[in-house]
């Protein structure tokens, strides 16, 4: 009965496979916020939310240029390095709570520009892309 092993290898093969896609690093492919998806207004302030863990979600953000806009962290058991983000063109740099919000104000961007910021070791980003 050699047909038993080859079914068993095919078996494997199948498991080996469909277990590297279903447990693979998803966070390598960019997610992109989907429009007002991550982003709303409060009283006239443009609101980004993104989650710090393993990296921050989404990792591209399309918003409004030339308004008042907040960037709205949120951390849920956060250990890794995302609870310490950097935005370098703000000058800000903070450590934040393993579970918590922090509002991050950001004054108006011109259109077509690109706010980046990175975790503590430079390993994880995101972009806050404005546009008209």
């Amino acid at each position: 009965m050699k047909l038993l092993p080859l079914i068993g290898s095919l078996l494997m093969a199948v498991f080996v496979i469909g277990g590297a896609v279903l447990f693979g690093r998803v966070d390598a492919v960019p997610l992109v916020s989907a429009p007002g998806g991550n982003v709303s207004i409060e009283a006239g302030t443009q609101v980004i939310a993104i989650k710090a863990k393993g990296g921050y979600s989404p990792t591209v953000t399309s918003a409004k240029a030339g308004m008042p806009t907040i960037l709205r962290v949120q951390t849920e058991g956060t250990y890794d390095c995302s609870s310490a983000i950097r935005i370098p063109s703000l000058g800000y740099s903070k450590t934040l709570e393993a579970t918590g919000v922090v509002d991050v104000s950001i004054p108006p961007q011109k259109a077509g520009s690109t706010l980046q910021g990175v975790c503590a070791m430079g390993m994880y980003s995101f972009q806050i892309q404005f546009e008209v």
